[in-house]
């Protein structure tokens, strides 16, 4: 039947019992596949993560230097790591890098929820917010 019509026989599902086939044109089948596979690939959401990163003694005009970059980060959709990088013997005092990023969080509570609460890796205590979602 196929080839009285000029088209070919494409197996569309072959794990179906029984096999699935379809006389088509096999190359607009392919053409077809890859439309739907390119719309796919362009509906899902690309997640971006913005770093900034504080010292556990980072200065008032420092600090709202960086408030404000992630504010607009957070405007734009993109997520916010707030890390504090503690240096040699620094890391003793890692109760104030935690003050540091949960007074970062509630600057950024009209924008932002916390989606990681502060926790020391190795030197960095990290901390991850993300935007809220946007109301219409």
């Amino acid at each position: 039947m196929a080839e009285e019509q000029d088209l070919d026989l494409v197996e569309i599902s072959p794990h179906a019992s029984p096999p699935v086939c379809k006389i088509i044109d096999y190359q607009k089948f392919l053409y077809q596949q890859k439309r739907k596979q390119k719309e796919l690939k362009a509906k899902t959401a690309r997640i971006i993560v913005k770093e900034i990163r504080f010292g556990p003694y980072t200065d008032d005009h420092d600090y709202n230097f960086k408030l404000k970059h992630a504010q607009r980060f957070l405007q734009d959709g993109a997520k916010v790591k707030a890390y504090v990088f503690f240096k040699g013997r620094s890391i003793v005092y890692n109760e104030d890098g935690e003050a540091l990023l949960q007074r970062f969080a509630d600057d950024l509570q009209e924008l932002a929820k916390i989606e990681q609460e502060p926790k020391l890796e190795g030197k960095r205590m990290i901390m991850i917010l993300a935007p809220l979602p946007k109301r219409k």
